[in-house]
């Protein structure tokens, strides 16, 4: 079997329509457009949501809430799975974290929650941190260091003044 002898499948094919070749043809005349208006002319066309001149639903829907363009939106990791996922005395860096498969992706960037429990002294280093992850890491020994400029914490489980 060649390429060549390749064929659609026996009634899946249709003949196209030949347009204004006679009124024998059924599509004589004006082609099966109709008499006069506005789709009988060459050129024309409704966009997608046009009603006919009417006002487009688009703007009959009510607008509610705004979202910020700059909101930055982190990848989500909880103090417990910290605690599962390394060894004590450990670097925790946004790179680590990736590798131990808590997060996918660096970007927009690493926040720590305070959501389940740690005793082990890490060291965590991420984009944000939560009240209660803060507080948590520093009672159990470890430090908390803010990446992007915004300077370290962790020691004295306060936050640095921006």
């Amino acid at each position: 079997m060649h390429p060549g002898d390749l064929r659609p499948a026996p009634g899946s094919t249709h003949r196209g329509r030949y347009l204004g070749r006679g009124r024998s043809s059924g599509h004589g005349k004006t082609s099966g457009r109709g008499i006069k208006g506005q789709f009988s002319r060459t050129g024309s066309d409704r966009r997608p949501g046009f009603l006919g001149g009417d006002l487009p639903l688009i703007l009959k829907l009510p607008k509610r809430g705004f979202v910020s363009p700059f909101k930055i939106r982190y990848q989500l990791v909880s103090v417990g799975a910290l605690a599962t996922a390394f060894e004590s005395g450990v670097q925790v860096s946004p790179e680590a974290m990736v590798e131990h498969g808590l997060i996918s992706t660096i970007r927009p960037g690493v926040k720590i929650l305070g959501g389940g429990e740690i005793s082990k002294p890490l060291k965590v280093s991420a984009h944000a941190f939560s009240g209660a992850a803060r507080e948590k890491i520093v009672k159990s020994g470890g430090t908390c260091a803010l990446i992007g400029g915004r300077g370290v914490a962790g020691d004295a489980g306060d936050r640095p003044k921006e």
